[in-house]
């Protein structure tokens, strides 16, 4: 399988389980790795064979952008159904960054990764 990637996908989004992120909102990093086979779009050097990633790219700030949900873990799963949506795309990885997580310590950092398949 082959991957395609989109890496430091950025939005404002107001998830979270305390009223402040809720209200304020933050911004979300979302990187995404697509599995699928690019042969047929090489081969006739064709984009409506393979993934449109840029409208891929604009769906993904349309869900962190979208319904607040609390968990991260959540949102990363929506995202990722969203990317199964595509017909090629067989596979997907989703790390979603929250790099101003409320958490009392330094800290570079917190995300989740999940993969997802049609099988």
């Amino acid at each position: 399988m082959d991957r395609v990637a989109l890496r430091g996908l950025k939005a404002r989004g107001h998830h979270g389980v305390f009223p402040e992120e809720r209200e304020a909102g933050q911004t979300f990093v979302v990187d995404l790795v697509l599995g699928l086979d690019t042969r047929p779009a090489a081969a006739d050097d064709d984009l409506a064979k393979t993934v449109h990633y840029g409208i891929v790219a604009e769906e993904t700030v349309a869900v962190v952008q979208g319904e607040p949900v609390d968990l991260i873990e959540t949102l990363a799963e929506r995202i990722a159904q969203q990317c199964l949506k595509h017909d090629g795309v067989q596979e997907v990885e989703v790390v979603v960054h929250k790099p101003e997580a409320p958490i009392t310590v330094p800290f570079d950092d917190v995300s989740i990764t999940i993969t997802r398949s049609r099988v």
